[in-house]
């Protein structure tokens, strides 16, 4: 078992890709509230930090992404009256936590190293590309513990996936292999595990060349424009997009094509 006084997240940051690693291997990388509250500190700093364009969020070792709430502490906290919680996290440590930062501006990919089960798989849901080693598995089985996927696995598995796919997976708690969740499209890629780094890296390497301010206009238009009549997204006034539109990098992204060189972007 870890050190309670250890760190529970590692954080490193170098050209532009911020790497976040939950990082309790010997309990699978499952997460407790200290987990929550130092990652919540990650979010804030990578967000505000205008060198980094992409996060990468993993989990340490080579067997789990997470196996989501740490049910020994949940017990723990359940013997001692600690009000159960249901969707959402308001009100918790490390609130908000990467499943409710519905502003986050930045994307964030998803090294699936292995399982990804309740609130890992949640996480992984939340994040904006998903690339898995091919023996990752993927499950919500809360409904197998007397919980919800409170994390917004309910709600994300359902827009992610045909209706009747994700209810098939939500009420039996079923486990879904690599191949599977590529097949029904929740992942980018799926390769062997020694090759999941360099396919990561070729991902980051290509949201690292694209303008940062586009990035974040079209996650931005996307992830806003979900539930909107089409008719309403046209016209609806994006911040990010209006940075974008009178930006440098407007003007810079077509002129350095026009030269036939590589473009210099400002982020500005």
């Amino acid at each position: 078992m870890s050190d309670a006084r250890e760190p529970r997240v590692r954080y490193e940051k170098k050209n532009g890709v911020a790497r976040v690693t939950l990082d309790r291997p010997a309990v699978l990388n499952a997460m407790d509230l200290r987990t929550h509250e130092e990652l919540a500190a990650v979010w804030d700093d990578f967000e505000a930090d205008d060198e980094l364009r992409v996060a990468v969020l993993t989990g340490a070792g080579d067997r789990s992404f997470s196996v989501g709430q740490d049910l020994r502490e949940r017990a723990r906290l359940d013997r001692e009256g600690v009000p159960r919680s249901t969707f959402g996290s308001r009100g918790q440590p490390g609130w908000p936590r990467l499943t409710e930062r519905f502003e986050l501006s930045k994307p964030v990919v998803a090294r699936i190293n292995g399982y990804a089960l309740g609130g890992g798989f949640e996480l992984a849901l939340a994040c904006d590309l998903i690339i898995a080693a091919d023996h990752a598995e993927f499950a919500l089985p809360e409904a197998r513990l007397g919980l919800v996927p409170g994390a917004g696995g309910a709600f994300r598995l359902a827009r992610q996936l045909p209706l009747k796919t994700a209810m098939g997976y939500l009420l039996t708690g079923r486990r879904m292999t690599a191949t599977t969740a590529l097949g029904l499209g929740l992942v980018n890629e799926v390769v062997p595990l020694r090759q999941l780094d360099e396919c990561v890296a070729g991902w980051t390497d290509d949201l690292v060349r694209s303008a940062p301010l586009a990035v974040r206009a079209i996650k931005e238009a996307v992830m806003r424009s979900l539930d909107m009549p089409l008719r309403d997204a046209f016209s609806t006034p994006f911040a990010w997009e209006q940075r974008r539109r009178h930006s440098e990098d407007a003007v810079e992204g077509p002129r350095a094509f026009a030269e036939r060189r590589a473009p210099r972007w400002q982020g500005r």
